[in-house]
């Protein structure tokens, strides 16, 4: 991993983005990985078809809460249909992180975006399968 990337990876883990909750929201959405003990919550504020706030809290590694950070930066402005189609090569793109041959850290890095799928499809009434993780 570049310097560059890690850096940035450091910054918005000691400094998160958008860091708390939504009170009211939307949606509100919260995933662990059961093989770290990494936790988010990820609330969204909707208007009009839009996410309009974005916060999210939770602990856990550097990875996944500088991942959530860039996420939820990511997020605010987004149509709820684009948000909905966000991929998994999409939040990789976004952190910059050469993740395919670490899956533990892979599943870290992912995190925060289950929680937006999961968060979203409910939201939309859908269902939501695992092809659309990716």
């Amino acid at each position: 991993m570049s310097d560059m990337y890690r850096d940035l990876i450091l910054e918005h883990h000691r400094y998160p983005h958008n860091f708390g909750t939504l009170d009211p929201h939307d949606v509100s959405q919260e995933e662990h990985n059961p093989l770290c003990g990494d936790r988010i919550r990820l609330d969204l504020r909707i208007v009009d078809g839009k996410i309009t706030e974005v916060a999210f809290s939770g602990k856990g590694c550097a990875v996944s809460q500088a991942s959530a950070s860039m996420l939820t930066d990511e997020l605010i402005g987004m149509d709820i249909e684009r948000a909905r189609q966000y991929g998994k090569d999409d939040l990789l793109d976004l952190i910059g992180l050469p993740l395919d041959k670490n899956p533990v850290r892979l599943k870290c890095a992912l995190l925060s975006l289950k929680a937006l799928k999961v968060g979203v499809y409910r939201y939309l009434g859908q269902q939501l399968d695992a092809d659309d993780l990716d």
